[in-house]
């Protein structure tokens, strides 16, 4: 790849961009599936090459991350409306994991979220019921953790398809 080449430059940064939100989707700091479309959308936009297949993939990604963002919070929370599990047990559960995840790194994020769930739950139900309601709460953010990602990775293979036809 010469330094010139902008076309090349950019099917990089793209790339990178793509693997970024990936990661992103894992690594909840940062807005995964968001960097994975815009990095299709910048790949789509300002390479040279067949602009008709160019923005079919452009297309196509974003319907998945809409779609995608869509079901990652319908689909979960209809799972915690169904058990029972209020949205401020889980709102107390973020907070703290936020926070967690800024005393114990990465850790702290996991440990927070179940602690808050679970102290909300406890309060609200009893030590008797709170770990299997918490448990419901743990596996609704699971859900909608591989929604995102199912939706992230097939935009990037998406775009792998369009950089071997484009």
């Amino acid at each position: 790849m010469e330094l010139s080449d902008t076309s090349a430059a950019i099917t990089l940064i793209s790339g990178l961009v793509i693997l970024t939100g990936v990661i992103g989707v894992i690594v909840p700091i940062l807005p995964g599936l968001l960097l994975t479309w815009s990095g299709v959308l910048l790949w789509a936009l300002l390479s040279d090459g067949s602009g008709s297949a160019r923005l079919l993939v452009a297309v196509l990604a974003t319907l998945i991350a809409g779609i995608g963002m869509v079901v990652k919070f319908v689909w979960p929370g209809k799972k915690l409306k169904d058990t029972g599990v209020p949205g401020s047990a889980v709102i107390v559960g973020g907070v703290l994991g936020l926070i967690g995840f800024f005393v114990v790194p990465f850790v702290g994020l996991v440990l927070g979220f179940i602690l808050g769930v679970w102290l909300m739950e406890l309060r609200r139900l009893g030590p008797d019921r709170a770990w299997p309601s918490t448990r419901s709460a743990i596996g609704a953010v699971g859900l909608s953790l591989l929604v995102e990602l199912a939706s992230a990775l097939l935009i990037a293979v998406l775009w792998l398809f369009g950089l071997a036809f484009a």
